[in-house]
């Protein structure tokens, strides 16, 4: 009779450490869904859609910790968006926009990057390898990837767009000018002259593992695009304005707004600050920067500035760097973080 006494008690502790279990389990899963939240309020700038069908046009901004014009750009345009039913009771929108802070750890920082460039990493072997590894086992970098792909498959799954276009708003440490840069895919060519600026053709052949890189129809696995807008200088307060022209030409471009519900003056400001630049150019050449180079470039280079064969451009731990033809430069690098000492390119004479 004790025995069965102390099985029956036995038995009520065991449940009652089950029940335990189940609520710590249970209270691990509401502490996870809870971080997961907290780490997309974080990430997610702002987000707008109406229900009606049409493409996700998502904006990244700041995937370089000290270039913020395309969040403060952004911050603006969900402002805009907000405000436009008020003002124009015939305004409609199709499909949704999102906007995503890329590098938030070096955001934080206001630094390029932490360990290594976010917007050289994505490679489906890179993502895959970090899907696979612990996050603590992570750097900073590799942990953004994870959460931004996350966050964006969330976008994805919750807006199940007709077409993904993916823009990514970048701006210079050397003054000089706006671009953008689009994919080999027509359309993303399509988009990126329609932003106002020069197209820059080729400068992807001269890097790898940025978001151009890695987000297209086939690794995405929806009808993808993407294109990225350069605003001009990281300090100057017209970089944010340009962004905001940029990202309104966008959602006109891929038919998330009507043309008649965008002011001329958001074509009339791009217009203006790529007065005088080709429209077209391609890449000729990338110099790149390895770790120990001491590279230091020239001062006094502007974006789109014309250069002559053996002109003295930068110096490394090998002596000088001259240009080896007539150019114009673009993106020289004038900060201590960066594989890339500047770029060539040249007109396309066609255009």
């Amino acid at each position: 009779m004790e025995f069965g006494i102390w099985n029956l008690e036995f038995g009520i502790w065991n449940l009652g450490f089950g029940i335990w279990n189940l609520e710590f389990g249970t209270w691990n899963l509401v502490l996870g869904i809870w971080n997961f939240l907290q780490l997309m309020s974080k990430r997610i700038i702002g987000t707008y859609t109406e229900g009606n069908p049409g493409p996700l046009l998502i904006c990244i901004g700041g995937i370089h910790g000290n270039e913020p014009a395309g969040i403060q750009a952004l911050e603006r345009v969900f402002q805009l968006i907000d405000e436009e039913p008020e003002k124009n009771p015939q305004f409609e929108f199709f499909g949704t926009l999102v906007g995503l802070r890329g590098n938030i750890a070096a955001l934080n920082k206001k630094e390029r990057y932490i360990t290594k460039d976010l917007n050289r990493q994505w490679t489906p072997q890179n993502l895959q390898r970090i899907k696979n590894t612990p996050t603590d086992q992570l750097d900073a970098e590799d942990r953004e990837m994870k959460e931004l792909h996350d966050c964006i498959q969330k976008c994805i799954d919750r807006h199940p767009p007709t077409k993904l276009i993916l823009m990514d708003l970048h701006t210079t440490t050397a003054h000089g000018g706006i671009f953008s840069i689009a994919t080999d895919e027509r359309e993303s060519q399509v988009i990126a002259t329609e932003l106002k600026a020069p197209v820059v053709r080729g400068l992807l052949d001269g890097i790898d593992g940025t978001t151009l890189h890695y987000f297209n129809t086939k690794n995405i696995g929806i009808d993808t695009v993407a294109v990225c807008f350069e605003s001009g200088q990281h300090d100057e307060l017209d970089s944010i304005d340009n962004a905001v022209a940029a990202i309104i030409n966008c959602l006109r471009s891929v038919g998330c707004v009507a043309p008649h519900n965008i002011e001329n003056k958001h074509d009339e400001r791009l217009i203006k600050y790529s007065a005088n630049l080709p429209k077209i150019t391609d890449l000729v050449y990338c110099h790149d920067i390895h770790e120990g180079d001491n590279f230091v470039m020239q001062p006094g280079y502007d974006n789109f500035q014309f250069i002559k064969k053996d002109e003295l451009l930068a110096h490394d731990k090998n002596g000088e760097i001259r240009s080896k033809e007539d150019a114009l430069i673009l993106m020289p690098l004038y900060q201590k973080q960066g594989n890339d000492g500047f770029f060539l390119i040249k007109k396309v004479e066609d255009f």
